[in-house]
């Protein structure tokens, strides 16, 4: 990472940050296209008849790929729980770099929303999207706390809570924790192993997903004493680890359909099991994350060293390189600075081409490098707002802080 100046990070994180502003926080999304009556209707029959579905979705696949900013034509803005989520932990990180005031007000400011909008209907604190999420299995409705999105929140507030210490923060912790315990369900997967729901009305068998809330619920275990919450994440855990491949890999689910492997889940993955590993020195995961990184650095960086989107494709896909891949690959590699010399050349081409081709001259990024030309739409949660994180992450390790936070992913 030396060969990255921290003015250079600062300038491209002061350049996003007056994009941002003017720009607001709401935004479309990587799903906008699916998430209006026709899309949704087009992407259910996809599943549900393939050959006929493929017709349904082709014009909407096809705009994705050549005319994205139609996607102002499909659904207004919405505000994204995820992305704010991220936001909230950019700027704590810029107020642990620079110290300044304005940056940590600027992260309770994103938790004050994160407040307002959790998922109504829930006694406890939870989070989801703001949309009707069409998916194999049916239709998510919107609002529907999910265990991929919950997590960052308890992140966000985590940190932010480490730095002012208000009780309310705390409080909030708690009933997030007490949701992930006692919402999200448990599915037994072999012994002493337990696959956990995506919401609080499915089965699981999604890796990331037990990965998620398992490294939550450990990180709550510790700051709350509660051996209940670690005897959980110990059994999502061991699920986490059966599964991973001789290769070193992990399939998306093991439902022996979603078995694909591809760039930012394997590193949500690996990032769960980093943290679990610094938090509780557990040799199993140290000896599983060195398989994986073998594994990513060989299967899931291209030639040039940048982010593939797959070492393993479900399908055919309409693009090169992946915003979300760029900034999940930073957030991995800073968060295991030192512990891999590959990692440190990774992040240190990544992130200076994302300064070089993926910030646009008004501060924000680009989404994808598509087949032909670019994807420019701004989508918070896809993933202006990871891209964010990951910079600040970068500054704050840059910097030597030398008190990393136990929310870092």
């Amino acid at each position: 990472m030396n060969a990255l100046s921290d003015k250079i990070i600062e300038n491209s994180i002061f350049r996003f940050l007056v994009w941002l502003e003017k720009y607001g926080e709401i935004s479309c999304d990587h799903q906008t296209f699916f998430a209006f009556p026709l899309g949704k209707k087009a992407k259910a029959l996809y599943y549900k008849k393939p050959l006929l579905g493929t017709a349904a979705v082709a014009p909407f696949i096809f705009c994705e790929a050549f005319l994205p900013n139609a996607r102002r034509l499909f659904r207004k803005r919405d505000r994204f729980p995820i992305a704010d989520a991220h936001y909230a932990m950019g700027f704590a990180f810029l107020f642990r770099a620079t110290g300044l005031r304005d940056y940590i007000e600027k992260s309770k400011h994103f938790l004050d929303v994160l407040d307002r909008t959790r998922s109504p209907g829930f006694a406890r604190y939870c989070w989801g999207y703001p949309f009707d999420w069409v998916t194999r299995n049916g239709t998510i409705p919107a609002g529907t706390p999910l265990i991929t999105t919950t997590p960052y929140v308890f992140e966000a507030f985590l940190q932010v809570h480490r730095i002012d210490g208000n009780p309310k923060w705390l409080q909030i912790l708690r009933s997030i924790a007490d949701h992930a315990a006692e919402d999200i369900k448990d599915s037994e997967a072999g012994p002493e192993a337990s696959t956990c729901s995506y919401t609080p009305y499915d089965t699981g068998g999604v890796i990331n997903a037990s990965a998620y809330r398992s490294s939550m619920l450990t990180s709550a275990s510790l700051l709350f004493q509660e051996d209940r919450y670690m005897s959980i994440a110990k059994k999502n855990l061991r699920f986490v680890l059966q599964h991973q491949q001789a290769d070193g890999s992990w399939p998306y689910a093991v439902d022996g359909v979603r078995d694909f492997v591809d760039h930012f889940h394997t590193c949500f993955v690996l990032k769960a099991l980093a943290k679990i590993e610094r938090d509780t020195g557990s040799p199993e995961c140290r000896i599983a994350i060195e398989k994986g990184i073998d594994y990513y650095v060989k299967n899931l960086i291209d030639s040039n060293g940048l982010p593939k989107p797959f070492s393993k494709a479900p399908r055919l896909t309409m693009y090169r390189h992946e915003l979300y891949d760029y900034a999940e690959c930073m957030n991995l590699c800073t968060l295991l600075k030192g512990k891999f010399a590959s990692l440190e050349r990774i992040v240190s081409v990544v992130a200076g081409d994302v300064l070089d081709r993926w910030q646009k001259p008004d501060g924000s990024f680009r989404s994808r490098k598509l087949l032909f030309g670019w994807d420019n739409v701004p989508m918070h949660r896809w993933a202006q707002s990871q891209m964010f994180r990951s910079l600040c992450f970068l500054l704050n390790r840059l910097k030597q802080d030398s008190t990393p936070e136990q929310g870092q992913s």
